[in-house]
């Protein structure tokens, strides 16, 4: 397999894998509202109106960033805006770390307080770096193998 092949087959796992990730998160709060809530809540950052919103809003934004990224529709474009989602996450993480909330991400479902001691910052924030530098390889690179972009000519663009 020659190099750009295996960038390519880099690029789709990259893909693939960061749908994965955006599909199960975003089914997974999808299927209880109620706990997103709670989970986005817990970060007190926001006014009630606003958790509302984003609890709301994020399980399908997520589905929709992995539906997309599965197809392989406008991969740098959506790799671009995974990018700036996960850091929000990031940045939420790390300043509710900072603030000494006990809490659960919510990342993937549940979410809200735990006990202290119960926290798990670190593998979160490591977790989440993980998946950045995977958007961050289909914004540099977005050309995957299997992708809708190449079918709808839409591969320098997107």
């Amino acid at each position: 397999m020659d190099r750009a092949r295996s960038l390519d087959v880099v690029g789709t796992l990259a893909r693939i894998g960061l749908a994965a990730v955006w599909l199960v998160s975003g089914v997974l709060k999808a299927a209880d509202p109620d706990q997103t809530y709670i989970a986005v809540r817990a970060y007190d950052v926001l006014p009630d109106t606003g958790v509302e919103v984003v609890a709301a809003l994020l399980p399908w934004v997520e589905l929709a960033l992995g539906v997309l990224l599965l197809a392989g529709v406008g991969t740098r474009l959506v790799a671009a805006l995974s990018a700036g989602l996960l850091l929000v996450f990031v940045i939420g993480v790390g300043q509710a770390w900072a603030r000494g909330l006990s809490i659960d991400c919510g990342c993937f479902g549940g979410g809200g307080a735990v006990e202290p001691g119960e926290t798990t910052y670190v593998q979160e924030l490591v977790r989440d770096i993980g998946f950045l530098l995977m958007a961050g390889w289909l914004v540099v690179r977005p050309r995957t193998v299997l992708a809708l972009d190449d079918r709808l000519g839409t591969r320098r663009m997107g």
